[in-house]
């Protein structure tokens, strides 16, 4: 399999060559990066690209393992067997298969995607391990194994809000998306928004990486808010007069709450506006 991104997703060199290795060696793909990278899109688009299924698995704090396995609702037997429902006596009736489950039981090969793992518990990782290396699990409560049809494509995403155990991480093949360059935003721009007008797409570039670079800012402005911040301003003609008559010294852009997400931020760059203005005055 080669994968070379889609219509709608442009692929590095790098990470074309990720995702075919994590295919070559049957490993889960590890996918690392800023948040807005298109990390959890990446699964999107290879399912797309090999016109198969996404089973996506989203992963919160509260998030246990066995959960992408099965879980058995033990509450409702016991409350059918006192109101005499009928087939209580068949565990299976109460068994809710998880994501694993579904992606192993798949008439054809599925892209598994494992949405931001890092938010579960630290132990969450080790706990999938053997299941995810032999490809089975075994179901308790019905004396059964579940082995995989097809063993799926596994993409899985962290955001390195806590670290991964070692153990766990020797299973995976790791990629970290690094943030575009300017070469490659503009090709991602050039998909979303084919008809742009160019010099909107210059300045915006401009303005965007200008804000990257601000020294001190808390949270980056990311490519998905360059895409809405372009898609709010293609929609707000004063907005893109506003952009061309903006003067260069001054930090915040028209529709900045696109970009800029907290007030600690926009205090940053209205202080580094000011001290700019200070500056220019002086000389």
């Amino acid at each position: 399999m080669a994968f070379e991104g889609t219509s709608t997703y442009v692929a590095t060199d790098a990470l074309r060559l990720a995702v075919d290795a994590a295919v070559t060696l049957q490993r889960p793909l590890l996918i690392k990066g800023e948040p807005g990278t298109g990390k959890t899109l990446l699964a999107e688009e290879l399912a797309r690209s090999l016109d198969t299924r996404l089973v996506t698995w989203h992963i919160k704090s509260t998030t246990k393992a066995h959960q992408g396995l099965y879980e058995y609702d033990a509450v409702s037997r016991l409350r059918d067997s006192q109101l005499g429902i009928e087939g209580v006596h068949e565990v299976r009736n109460y068994i809710k298969p998880g994501k694993l489950w579904e992606a192993f039981e798949a008439e054809r090969r599925v892209v598994l995607l494992i949405d931001e793992i890092d938010k579960a518990d630290i132990e969450f990782p080790n706990d999938l391990l053997q299941e995810l290396d032999r490809m089975e699990f075994y179901v308790y409560e019905t004396d059964q194994t579940v082995r995989a049809r097809h063993r799926p494509i596994i993409v899985i995403t962290s955001n390195n809000e806590k670290e991964l155990p070692d153990a766990f991480l020797r299973r995976c093949f790791f990629h970290y998306i690094e943030f575009p360059d300017r070469d490659t935003m503009q090709a991602i721009v050039d998909v979303h928004f084919p008809d742009i007008d160019r010099r909107l797409v210059e300045q915006a570039l401009e303005v965007f990486f200008d804000l990257r670079a601000a020294p001190g800012l808390k949270k980056k402005p990311s490519t998905s808010e360059l895409v809405d911040w372009l898609k709010l301003l293609m929609a707000d003609q004063l907005a893109q007069q506003a952009l061309h008559e903006r003067d260069p010294a001054r930090s915040l852009p028209p529709l900045a709450g696109a970009l800029i997400k907290n007030e600690q931020d926009t205090s940053l760059l209205e202080r580094l506006d000011f001290m700019a203005r200070r500056d220019g005055r002086r000389r």
